[in-house]
């Protein structure tokens, strides 16, 4: 990204793994929704960006190994987490990478997303008896409403996308509320718990009027979890609201290349088990070159759209 809104290609040395490391060749790389605001260049962005900047959801194959990696193959088929993955090739440290089964070579696996949504959940702690909330319908709260559902929960999503909604019930939400209207939003939500409020309140948009909805949301002793990732500066929270509740707040965003390792690990054995289907949610995917085009998609959302890739040409 050589500016804000401007992509530019350009031919690199391909980078050799230092010990420790892994070469992918990169067959695809997920177009994430934290990244709009480098895309829009927000002031805490210095251009232009690194090559292949800020592309982390990559998937493909072992290309070269550098000293100490014993454990992998080249030609194995993986997911990785770096940040330089909108590029036909990548390195990152051994433990940002992951083993694809070959069940899944006939599929694009953004690994990065769906372990985040693996961890989230787990964050959560959601059982069958609970009510659950799930705040913004993207990619990442439709799959979340897709683990709340099938560990028996009683889902409701709100968004301000009636699409978004129209995909969350495909996922099991038993009742969506666009949330253009947030105040008509929360009163229509808490009233399927006749006031109480929601056991669960997964919060996945990252911006102050979400975190406001979802927190108006909660019942007394609920938790509330923060999946969307706030970057731009200061919240204000209602504390005395969150005070009276006894809520515990968990901010569900992990950092630790374990942890989204065993994110993603986790997210390859709900996919085989049935637990979760991410694929239809990949509703765009366009070749490296259009990467501009697929940024526009990911701040316009047009109806049928929730989540882009892009492919590596010959290496997909």
């Amino acid at each position: 990204m050589s500016a804000a809104g401007i992509i530019s290609m350009e031919s690199c040395e391909i980078p050799e793994p230092a010990a420790g490391e892994v070469r992918v060749r990169l067959q695809g790389c997920g177009v994430c929704a934290s990244s709009i605001p480098v895309w829009e260049g927000r002031p805490w962005f210095k251009y232009p960006l690194a090559p292949g900047t800020p592309g982390h959801e990559g998937w493909g194959f072992v290309d070269a190994l550098g000293e100490g990696v014993g454990d992998l193959e080249v030609g194995q088929r993986v997911a990785f987490i770096s940040g330089h993955a909108f590029a036909h090739f990548d390195v990152a440290p051994r433990a940002a990478v992951v083993k694809l089964p070959a069940a899944l070579d006939a599929e694009a696996f953004p690994g990065e997303p769906i372990g985040c949504a693996m961890n989230i959940f787990e964050r959560s702690d959601i059982r069958a008896d609970h009510s659950v909330a799930i705040v913004g319908g993207g990619f990442l709260g439709v799959l979340l409403t897709q683990l709340a559902t099938h560990a028996g929960a009683d889902v409701v999503v709100l968004s301000n996308r009636d699409y978004s909604l129209h995909v969350a019930r495909e996922a099991g939400a038993r009742h969506t509320f666009n949330s253009r209207d947030r105040h008509a939003a929360r009163d229509a939500a808490l009233e399927r718990t006749s006031g109480r409020g929601f056991d669960r309140v997964i919060e996945c948009a990252g911006v102050q009027a979400t975190l406001d909805l979802a927190s108006s949301l909660t019942a007394e002793r609920a938790r509330l979890v923060i999946a969307g990732y706030h970057q731009d500066g200061l919240r204000q929270v209602n504390m005395q609201e969150w005070n009276w509740r006894g809520l515990d707040v968990v901010n569900a965003h992990e950092r630790a290349i374990e942890r989204y390792a065993s994110g993603i690990e986790a997210g390859v054995r709900a996919v085989l088990e049935g637990r979760i289907d991410p694929f239809p949610l990949l509703t765009h995917s366009m070749p490296l070159p259009d990467l501009a085009r697929a940024f526009e998609l990911l701040c316009t959302r047009p109806d049928g759209f929730t989540k882009a890739v892009v492919t590596m040409g010959e290496n997909a």
